[in-house]
């Protein structure tokens, strides 16, 4: 099994979706309660969701095997934490998103064995990531990297009721430049069929962050979106009528952003 799937486009778009693998080795499953076993804090279909992006816009796209809870590809390799005072699950998560435990009572890894998964799953992710933006930018000139989300939309760990449907994060403008915020804006508020918000609670994770280099021509652009708009989130089951709806507002917004 590959640890990660590159697909090479031919824009500047590249989509990365680091969440969205749920495989989790039987040597770590075993640890592990019955429910984390599941990978309930999956990005569930993000890169099928995304697929038009592939087809449509010439993006590259990054998909990960291993589910989040082997290692987090979001976070830094040194487990700092990305939001300073609130609570997170961590490079290799403890806890799932309810809070319950993800391992058997005394089986949880250690930080040796969190710094090896760093090496064999986090590290060829962002290899591959950083080969693709080096081969991207010197193509075109610019990058815009797109980091592909999504949550359950109500998860009281993290926010207080319901999370709006699409939630852009540019890190507060440190990612990408005004002009490209701005082009997203007019897409958001031209429809009505999704609630929106820039910069709120999701801001952007790792990955926005360190690789960003607006100075460059490397934007970077984090999307967390409500489960709910395109699949049922008791079940992990993609609905297809759904995610067409949604499909063209996503096109949208990545087309503005190229722009």
């Amino acid at each position: 099994m590959d640890i990660v799937s590159v697909h090479r486009g031919s824009s500047p778009l590249i989509v990365s979706c680091p969440h969205d693998g749920s495989f989790i080795p039987d040597a770590i499953g075993a640890r592990m309660t019955p429910r984390a076993r599941l990978a309930p804090d999956t990005d569930w279909h993000i890169s099928r969701l995304y697929d038009f992006a592939r087809d449509e816009l010439g993006a590259s796209m990054l998909v990960p095997a291993h589910s989040r809870y082997v290692v987090d590809l979001n976070r830094p390799p040194d487990g700092v934490a990305l939001y300073p005072g609130r609570r997170e699950t961590g490079l290799v998560p403890m806890i799932r998103f309810d809070g319950e435990p993800v391992y058997l009572d005394g089986q949880e890894p250690d930080a040796d064995e969190i710094r090896a998964r760093v090496e064999r799953y986090w590290r060829p992710y962002h290899e591959a990531l950083a080969a693709e933006i080096a081969r991207v930018h010197a193509e075109h000139g610019r990058v815009l990297l797109w980091e592909a989300h999504s949550i359950r939309s109500v998860v009281p760990m993290f926010f207080d009721g319901r999370l709006p449907d699409l939630n852009v994060g540019t890190a507060d403008g440190a990612a990408a430049g005004p002009a490209l915020t701005a082009r997203l804006r007019t897409v958001l508020e031209a429809q009505t069929d999704y609630t929106h918000v820039i910069n709120g609670r999701f801001k952007g994770g790792y990955i926005t962050r360190h690789y960003a280099d607006p100075a460059r021509g490397i934007e970077a652009v984090q999307l967390e979106m409500a489960q709910c708009c395109y699949m049922d989130e008791d079940r992990f089951a993609y609905r297809d009528a759904l995610a067409a709806r949604l499909q063209p507002r996503l096109n949208a917004l990545l087309a503005a952003a190229l722009a």
